[in-house]
């Protein structure tokens, strides 16, 4: 009995003397590590999975863990994350947090990332505030189911687009360019035989210049032989000349035998009116007033 009684005590004393020291340990690594604190927002989405005691990371390192979880007093549709990470660790103001889940396990933990590709040469403070954005697991439904209500949104355009109406409309215009390929074609085939005559009317074309240029250098023959047959162009410019003066002088004839029979005409009619004046001269003209001699006319009474 008293065999056992010992070993029992033995026991005892060596289970709580490790309990002991792993509570002097605990409280002593405690004590060795400081941390600074900080405030998680989510404004956002849901944190399940995310416990206290969860491991906060950061680019993938362990550097402390979550204290507790709580609604904002001031504004419950936020959720405020407290942290705590080891003292040494600095975040740049460029830093924001985002849910992760380990595996299939459900538990979640926080990811710390910098926004951007270079960290800010400004730090945060502890105590500071840090936004906390949904998994990457939330961020992809999120984003299909946006592409499924913008894919339903389009499927009903394309419904409402293909009705009876728009479909007979379409089948008309598919129908006129039908034809108005068939016209293409014609009319291509159309080109195609002018442009294979025209290798025909190049030759007639050229034919008709060169006939041109034979009458051209026929003309410039005739010409010279006129001009080597004792000047005749130069006699027949010269005789133009003198043929002009002719009709100048001539001309001035004509117009000295006009003047004379005017004046001839003047005589006539001067005798006709005066005969004695052909024996007696022309009679002396009568003074007018203001003049010597001057007789006024007598008035003839009533």
């Amino acid at each position: 009995m008293e065999n056992r009684a010992h070993a029992l005590a033995a026991g005892l004393f060596v289970i709580l003397l490790g309990m002991a020291a792993a509570a002097a340990i605990m409280w002593f690594s405690d004590q060795k590590i400081l941390h600074d604190h900080y405030i998680l927002v989510s404004k956002e989405g849901s944190v399940a999975g995310l416990n206290p005691e969860s491991s906060v990371r950061f680019r993938g390192v362990p550097v402390g863990k979550v204290e507790n979880i709580r609604f904002d007093p001031q504004n419950p549709n936020l959720i405020l994350i407290r942290i705590a990470v080891r003292s040494h660790v600095v975040f740049p103001k460029n830093i924001y947090a985002q849910l992760s889940t380990l595996g299939i396990t459900g538990l979640a933990f926080i990811e710390m990332n910098i926004e951007g590709k270079e960290p800010s040469d400004e730090l945060l403070s502890p105590d500071e505030r840090i936004p906390l954005r949904p998994s990457f697991v939330k961020e992809l439904s999120t984003s299909l189911e946006d592409l499924l209500n913008n894919s339903n949104h389009a499927i009903k355009r394309i419904n409402s687009l293909l009705n009876e109406q728009n479909q007979e409309q379409i089948h008309t215009i598919l129908t006129g360019l039908v034809q108005a390929l068939r016209r293409y074609d014609s009319l291509a085939d159309q080109l195609q035989s002018g442009i294979q005559s025209l290798p025909d009317l190049t030759s007639e074309v050229g034919l008709v210049f060169k006939q041109t240029n034979q009458l051209f250098a026929d003309i410039n023959q005739t010409l010279g032989k006129i001009n080597r047959q004792n000047g005749l162009a130069d006699n027949l410019t010269q005789n133009s000349r003198e043929l002009t003066d002719t009709l100048l002088k001539l001309r001035e004839v004509s117009t000295a035998i006009t003047e004379s029979s005017y004046h001839i005409n003047r005589m006539i009619l001067k005798l006709e009116e005066q005969p004695q004046s052909l024996l007696f001269g022309s009679p002396p003209t009568l003074p007018g007033p203001g003049e010597n001699g001057f007789v006024p006319p007598r008035k003839i009474m009533p």
